[in-house]
């Protein structure tokens, strides 16, 4: 019975294993990844930091768990009325009750040290190089730059406007504006959809319009409010996540240490399209920075996507996207 016991936990134990071996490499850095079951990659000291955290946490559950089942596993065995027919009278054992009170205090302690070195790390706020001005509406997104006197509108980009961009409105009006606006329809765009957001090397549902940038290894403050509910403005890869509350300022800070693509989206249930109110963040090189502030500057949109796509390594755009907000 022993022998059958031990393999049990063994089989236990590898299928324990094999999840976090899995887990671990299939998180990606800067989006979610398919079959993902660990944190995002991190590209942050604070995101480096919550995944030390995570890990250290992680150890002390598993041990505390394992723990508590072994003890289980014996008491079962040793303890049960065949092997043990005559049970003992005793009701208190004080070195017991000492050690089950002093040993989850010791452990509780063990995780609140590095738990408020880790909150201290996220609401200490270096000197800023770029703030940002995050603004949640219902729904898209707002970034405006008050050191550059630059704002940035964000929408969602959908199957259709991908359609548009390759196609163009007319030949996208042939396929597509005869049929019924419904679930079928939504199917169809999807379908057609699917090769183009591949080639773009976009993720569906995760792309705006006009993306918003920072330079590599700059410390970035974002401000973050609302102008209608309560939103969230998240970046995983980042270790940022902050309500957006209409009437206060909430804040948030990152130091992207490598160039890329990070994407994010709104965490708080905000209404109707809530599913459609993503944040997509370019860290690119300060150069790239400069040279995108002015195209914005200079209402250039898609000379600005196509810096931001080229600094960050990303197919180039032969087409252009719809502009502005859509309510």
């Amino acid at each position: 019975m022993m022998d059958r016991i031990r393999a049990g936990i063994a089989a236990v134990g590898g299928m324990v294993a094999s999840a976090f071996v899995a887990g671990s490499a299939s998180a990606g850095v800067g989006q979610p990844s398919p079959g993902q079951m660990g944190l995002q990659g991190a590209v942050t000291p604070v995101m480096e930091a919550i995944h030390a955290f995570h890990d250290y946490t992680n150890i002390i559950i598993i041990a505390v768990a394992v723990f508590v089942l072994a003890l289980m596993i014996y008491v079962v065995v040793r303890f049960n009325e065949k092997a043990n027919p005559t049970p003992a009278r005793f009701t208190h054992n004080t070195t017991i009750e000492v050690i089950w009170t002093v040993v989850p205090v010791a452990i509780l302690v063990a995780i609140a040290v590095p738990s408020f070195r880790l909150l201290f790390l996220q609401y200490s706020y270096p000197q800023p190089d770029v703030t940002i001005k995050a603004v949640g509406n219902a729904w898209f997104w707002d970034h405006e730059y008050p050191d550059h006197g630059i704002k940035v509108t964000s929408n969602v980009l959908r199957d259709e406007d991908v359609l548009k961009a390759e196609l163009g409105n007319d030949e996208f009006n042939k396929r597509y504006g005869s049929m019924p606006e419904g679930l079928a329809k939504m199917a169809k765009l999807q379908q057609d959809a699917a090769p183009i957001w591949k080639k773009r090397g976009d993720p569906r549902l995760l792309a705006v319009d006009n993306e918003i940038a920072v330079p590599v290894g700059k410390v970035v403050h974002v401000l973050v409010t609302a102008n209608d509910v309560i939103h969230n403005w998240t970046i995983p890869s980042f270790g940022s996540k902050v309500d957006a509350v209409p009437g206060r300022v909430t804040a948030t800070w990152f130091k992207a240490n490598k160039i890329g693509a990070y994407y994010g989206q709104c965490s708080e249930l905000c209404g109707r399209d809530h599913a459609f109110m993503p944040i997509t963040v370019r860290v690119v090189s300060e150069a790239d920075f400069k040279s995108w502030v002015d195209a914005v500057k200079a209402r250039d949109r898609n000379k600005a996507r196509q810096i931001l796509r080229t600094a960050t390594g990303a197919p180039a755009l032969e087409t252009k996207v719809a502009e502005g907000p859509r309510q």
